[in-house]
C-alpha cells in the first residue's frame, strides 16, 4: 500500500503543516496510539495527519538521515497497531500504515484520516486490566488530553462528519475516474501514481482515502466525487462558478454576461481563474510630469482575485444550493459565497487580518487543494488579499457576512488611476492610458514550448519533455504550458476534457502570429 503523498515531501513538510505530523524515533505504542487517537478526532476539522516511526526530530524538524527501524519491527508493529485499533480505542479505528525506505533506512508511516465516528477515546495506559479512558486532541504540534471546554467541545463534534469527509450512497465507486486520480497523483508526485493504472479501482480509491464504507459495501466519499468525477454538479447541484460581468449602469441595469464554470474542484477553479486573468485585468500606466517613469498597477491584483475565488471554493457549503459568484463592474469586484465564516470569526477580526477560525468546514477540500498549491490552508488568504492590494496601491478590500454568517462577501475596488481610464473617453485629462488585458510575458521557456509545437505539430506532455530534455511534470505544467494556455498562444486539443490521456497541445493563431512576428530576433 502506498500514500497519496510523496513521503519526502512529508519529511520537508510540504505540502503537510508541522501540526500535522509527529516524528518519533523508535517505537513507543502508548504515545501513538494517542496521537492516533488525537489525529482521528481531528478537533480542527484539519483532515487527520500522519505518524513517522523511525525519524528522530529536533526543534520540530526531522533528523535526516533517520534512525530508522529494523526490518524485524515492521511488520510487528503493524500488527499491534491493528490490535490497538480494535482493543485500546473507542470506538475501533484502524489508519493506514505504510513501511518504506529513505536513504536506506527503513520507516514506518501511519496515515489517520479524520475519522467518521469521532469523537475517539483511547486508553491511557497499556496496562492489562487498565479501564481508563482519555480524548486526545492536537494542540499545535502537541498531543494533549481533552479537558474542560475543550473536551466538552470534542463531545459536542458526535455525527458532525463535514459534508466533504461523508459517504455519499446516492453513488458507486464506479463513478470515481481513474484518469483523474492518476492525473491528480502525478501533479503531487505521489508514490501511489506508479501503481494508479493497475491497482483495482477500489483498492486506489481506499488508498487515497477517498472511499468508505464497509468492505462489501462501498461507497465513494463526497470528497472522491468532488474531485474525480467529471460531472460533480450531477450529485451536488449547483456546484460551479459563475462569473458574471455587468456594464457601466451595474447591476440595476438591463445587459449583463454570465459565464458558468463546472468540473472537478481543480479544473473547474483553474478554468474560472485563467478566464478572470484573460478577459478582465488589465494594466494602467501612470505617466508622471517631469519624471521618465511611469508607473504601471493593476486594475485588480491578480492574486487578491486567486485568493478571494481558491478561499470561496473552500469554505462555501456545498449541500447549499448556491453556487461561488464573481460580479464584475467597472469598478469594483464581488466574490460571493454561502453560507459565512464559521461562528468564531469575528467580523473586525477578519478586516483587520487576524480571524483565526477554530475549524475548517471542508477538512478534506482543504487537504487536497494545499497538495496542489492553491492554498496553504492556515488563514492567510485574508491577509494575502489585504496585502495584494496594499501593494497595488488599491483602496483596501471590504468583507462582510451577516450576523446568521448565511453568507460571505468579498470586495475589491478598482484602483483609483483605472477607473479614472474606465471613466473617460480618452484618458488624456488624468494623463492614465490603459494597456490591454494582462498576460504573462512571452518568457523563454514558453517561447521554446511554441518553436517546438510550430517545428513538431500537436503533441502531448510525455513528448514534450523528451523533447525539452525535461523530467519535472509540475515544472513543465507552470514554467510551460499553464503560462502559454493563459495568453492565449497555445490550446488544448481535447478542450472538453483537459486531463484526457488523450490530450495534446496546439498553437493557436495568436501562437503562430506571435512567432511570426518575433522568430529571428533576439530574447523576447
Amino acid at each position: 500500500m502506498s500514500l497519496p503523498i510523496n513521503i519526502r515531501d512529508l519529511l520537508r513538510g510540504k505540502p503537510v503543516e508541522w501540526e500535522r505530523l509527529e516524528f518519533k524515533s523508535g517505537w513507543n505504542p502508548l504515545d501513538t496510539l494517542h496521537t492516533i487517537c488525537a489525529f482521528a478526532n481531528d478537533f480542527h476539522n484539519l483532515g487527520g495527519g500522519y505518524i513517522i516511526v523511525g525519524v528522530q526530530e529536533q526543534d520540530g524538524q526531522p533528523v535526516l538521515p533517520p534512525a530508522g527501524l529494523e526490518s524485524s519491527q515492521l511488520d510487528a508493529i503493524q500488527k499491534e497497531i491493528l490490535q490497538l485499533g480494535h482493543t485500546a480505542i473507542q470506538p475501533f479505528y484502524h489508519p493506514v500504515v505504510v513501511p518504506a525506505e529513505i536513504d536506506g533506512r527503513q520507516i514506518l508511516v501511519i496515515w489517520v484520516l479524520g475519522g467518521q465516528t469521532r469523537p475517539y477515546k483511547a486508553k491511557r495506559s497499556l496496562n492489562r486490566d487498565n479501564r481508563d479512558f482519555g480524548y486526545f486532541i492536537r494542540k499545535g504540534s502537541s498531543t494533549v488530553r481533552a479537558r474542560g471546554a475543550d473536551e466538552t467541545e470534542l463531545l459536542s463534534l458526535a455525527a458532525t462528519v463535514p459534508f466533504d469527509d461523508r459517504i455519499n450512497q446516492r453513488a458507486k465507486v464506479e463513478d470515481l475516474s481513474r484518469e483523474l486520480m492518476q492525473d491528480y497523483l502525478e501533479q503531487v508526485n505521489s508514490e501511489l501514481a506508479a501503481q494508479a493504472a493497475t491497482l483495482p479501482l477500489l483498492e486506489l480509491g481506499r488508498q487515497m482515502g477517498v472511499i468508505g464504507g464497509a468492505e462489501e459495501a462501498p461507497f465513494p466519499l463526497n470528497i472522491g466525487l468532488m474531485m474525480f468525477n467529471p460531472e460533480p454538479h450531477r450529485f451536488f447541484p449547483v456546484m460551479q462558478i459563475d462569473v458574471v460581468w455587468f456594464p457601466k449602469e451595474g447591476p440595476g441595469g438591463d445587459k449583463f454576461s454570465e459565464k458558468i464554470f463546472q468540473g472537478p474542484l481543480p479544473r473547474m477553479t483553474r478554468d474560472a481563474l485563467d478566464y478572470i486573468r484573460r478577459n478582465f485585468l488589465s494594466e494602467t500606466i501612470i505617466k508622471h510630469p517631469g519624471r521618465a517613469e511611469a508607473t504601471r498597477v493593476e486594475n485588480f491584483p491578480y492574486t487578491a482575485i486567486e485568493e478571494a475565488v481558491v478561499n470561496a471554493v473552500y469554505h462555501r457549503g456545498y449541500d447549499t444550493r448556491e453556487p461561488v459568484e464573481v460580479r464584475i463592474m467597472h469598478d469594483e469586484w464581488v466574490v460571493l459565497s454561502y453560507p459565512g465564516p464559521d461562528r468564531s470569526v469575528r467580523l473586525e477580526q477578519l478586516r483587520a487580518g487576524r480571524a483565526l477560525p477554530r475549524r475548517y468546514r471542508n477538512r478534506r477540500i482543504g487537504e487536497f487543494l494545499k497538495e496542489l498549491e492553491f492554498t496553504e490552508g492556515r488563514s492567510t488568504g485574508i491577509p494575502k488579499i489585504l496585502g495584494a492590494m496594499r501593494e497595488n496601491g488599491s483602496p483596501p478590500p471590504e468583507f462582510e457576512f451577516d450576523e446568521d454568517h448565511s453568507y460571505f462577501m468579498v470586495r475589491l475596488p478598482i484602483h483609483p488611476a483605472a477607473l479614472e481610464v474606465a471613466e473617460s473617453v480618452t484618458g488624456e485629462a488624468t494623463g492614465a492610458v490603459v494597456t490591454p488585458p494582462v498576460t504573462p510575458p512571452v518568457t523563454p521557456p514558453v517561447r521554446r514550448l511554441l518553436a517546438l509545437l510550430s517545428a513538431k505539430g500537436d503533441l502531448g506532455n510525455a513528448q514534450i519533455r523528451g523533447e525539452l530534455g525535461l523530467k519535472d511534470r509540475k515544472h513543465l505544467r507552470e514554467v510551460y504550458i499553464e503560462p502559454a494556455l493563459v495568453a492565449g498562444l497555445i490550446e488544448y486539443t481535447v478542450p472538453a476534457k483537459p486531463n484526457s490521456r488523450l490530450q495534446q497541445y496546439h498553437l493557436t493563431p495568436q501562437g503562430r502570429a506571435w512567432l511570426a512576428t518575433h522568430q529571428g530576433r533576439g530574447a523576447p
